[in-house]
């Protein structure tokens, strides 16, 4: 890997997003509008007694989800677009390496992720109201983390799709069946034994599991920073898988 080329590829990256104004008020507006429609759907239901709202208790997680959906959908659709183009050949016959392009993808779209999850952060905790006994900045860490988690799923499925819309077609197959057993819908400890050993594989419960510590605790616990550890974990062998597959065009 290569210091100076992996900066100039980011850089790249950045003003190729920066120049798309509808992915950039995707990622960055998005997450915003969507925890405020949230607050209005909760915002006449009563909390169970002596609990937390109910608000509270799902958008503290939504935090966390709604920046790796996001991230996995817009980076999965980028690296399609850079292969299909043409764009990817051209680049991969310079001195840039696989691992220069995916580093350089990652850090852009995790610096795109942090300005995401701040902006939802901010609109939830100091317009909507949400609290935690945690800290904002440790919400916002797990958020910036599972958004890093969404770009590299987002660039390993990438390698194995044709068109953008068979990327879009990863969605339902990779973040579906971590949406439905991460622990938003029923609590893990609930589930029928074969579908908690599945959980018990997927990065997203992890990363539910650490925003709830934090909902939970005033400080960063043990747990949360195990969990925090198994996400990152995830991310880094889904760009080192993203590296091994990365094919130069479409055939």
């Amino acid at each position: 890997m290569n210091t100076r080329i992996y900066a100039a590829s980011t850089g790249r990256i950045l003003r190729q997003l920066r120049a798309d104004h509808r992915t950039v008020a995707m990622i960055a507006l998005v997450p915003a509008l969507l925890m405020t429609l949230l607050y209005f759907l909760y915002v006449n239901v009563p909390p169970p007694p002596n609990q937390v709202t109910v608000f509270d208790r799902v958008a503290v997680v939504m935090l966390g989800l709604i920046p790796f959906v996001v991230m996995f959908l817009v980076t999965s659709i980028a690296m399609q677009r850079e292969r299909s183009s043409g764009t990817l050949e051209r680049l991969l016959s310079t001195p840039l390496s696989k691992l220069d392009l995916l580093a350089g993808y990652g850090t852009a779209f995790s610096i795109a992720a942090a300005v995401q999850a701040v902006l939802a952060c901010l609109v939830a905790f100091g317009l909507l109201g949400l609290s935690t006994a945690g800290s904002v900045g440790l919400v916002i860490l797990i958020a910036v983390v599972d958004a890093v988690l969404g770009v590299a799923l987002g660039l390993l499925c990438s390698a194995f799709a044709r068109t953008e819309f068979q990327a879009v077609q990863f969605m339902p197959m990779i973040v579906l069946p971590q949406l439905f057993l991460c622990g938003l819908l029923v609590p893990r400890d609930q589930l029928p034994d074969w579908l908690r050993w599945i959980s018990n594989v997927l990065p997203l419960s992890y990363a539910v599991d650490a925003l709830q510590q934090v909902a939970r605790y005033p400080g960063a616990t043990a747990v949360m920073w195990r969990d925090l550890a198994v996400v990152a974990g995830f991310a880094v062998v889904a760009l080192c898988l993203a590296a091994a597959t990365l094919r130069r065009r479409t055939q």
